[in-house]
């Protein structure tokens, strides 16, 4: 006898594409009786801009909803904020690939059928990613002060570069004059911290990285820390404000503002194919290895 299982879904509203993909799925969660949970955003564009027949269980309007499995359809932003929706919950992510890249996002849309059967044969892995809390010494933080991937301190508009003084555990690391300064999870190695010359980062490491974003010093490489630290970060700038990026969520602060960056208490659940590795994600999407020569 299959068992009930409830699926939340979620996805962004730009790709049209996805219609074939979306329909595919919600067929193969009815086929074996799921409870569906979509995001009423996603609802909405479904149903009214790509005009697909839709009869859910029920409409997430908030972050008060229970599920047994969440699903992502999108690139790694749309998974990003997918894991900003489910936060603690240990609700275990699958994200189907919808953009171009998909490290987070790493089942394809022709392999929407087999990941469900996988699911229900319970033939799948969980991957637990590390999470960063962010915490503000005087003004709170308006949004979700958690990252998944990673926090940015950055320059604001076309101002000059910022200073950023680092402290690990209450002792002094370094004074960074640069365009801004990137913490990241094992998991957001692959992301912003890559572009900018930080490494690759195998996820269960247990570490944080610092990576400088066009440092003015070159001296000022990519540091490795264990993530069970206290980070403070202390922020000058000459117009006296500056921006603050948790996974891509942007807020403007003020010059002193100091920032307090932990790992969170709890973890991402992320759920893999049994033929999904990090290394296989590694190979086929960043063509790790790859001689171009060939």
């Amino acid at each position: 006898m299959t068992k009930k299982l409830t699926f939340a879904l979620f996805g962004n509203v730009y790709q049209a594409k996805k219609s074939a993909s979306v329909e595919l799925l919600l067929h193969q969660l009815k086929t074996h009786g799921a409870d569906i949970c979509i995001d009423k955003a996603f609802y909405t564009y479904l149903t009214e801009q790509l005009h697909i027949d839709i009869s859910p269980t029920s409409l997430i309007e908030s972050n008060e909803f229970n599920a047994d499995f969440a699903i992502s359809m999108g690139g790694d932003g749309t998974f990003l904020e997918a894991a900003s929706r489910v936060r603690d919950k240990k609700i275990p992510i699958l994200g189907v690939n919808m953009g171009r890249l998909g490290f987070l996002a790493d089942v394809s849309p022709n392999e929407i059928t087999e990941a469900i059967e996988d699911i229900y044969a319970e033939t799948y892995k969980i991957d637990e990613r590390s999470v960063i809390q962010v915490e503000y010494e005087g003004k709170p933080l308006e949004g979700y002060p958690f990252a998944l991937n990673e926090v940015a301190v950055l320059k604001r508009d076309n101002s000059s570069m910022i200073c950023i003084r680092v402290e690990v555990d209450g002792e002094s690391l370094a004074t960074y004059q640069a365009d801004g300064l990137i913490v990241n999870t094992p998991t957001g190695s692959t992301g912003y911290a890559l572009s900018v010359g930080g490494p690759v980062v195998v996820p269960q490491s247990g570490t944080f990285g610092i990576t400088p974003v066009a440092s003015h010093s070159l001296n000022a490489r990519p540091i490795m820390l264990r993530d069970n630290v206290t980070l403070s970060l202390a922020v000058e700038s000459r117009n006296h404000n500056f921006l603050v990026a948790i996974d891509g969520r942007s807020e403007a602060c003020t010059e002193g503002t100091r920032l307090i960056l932990h790992r969170a208490d709890y973890d991402i659940l992320v759920l893999q194919r049994k033929n999904h590795s990090f290394y296989s994600t590694l190979r086929e999407k960043l063509m790790w290895g790859t001689d171009p020569r060939d």
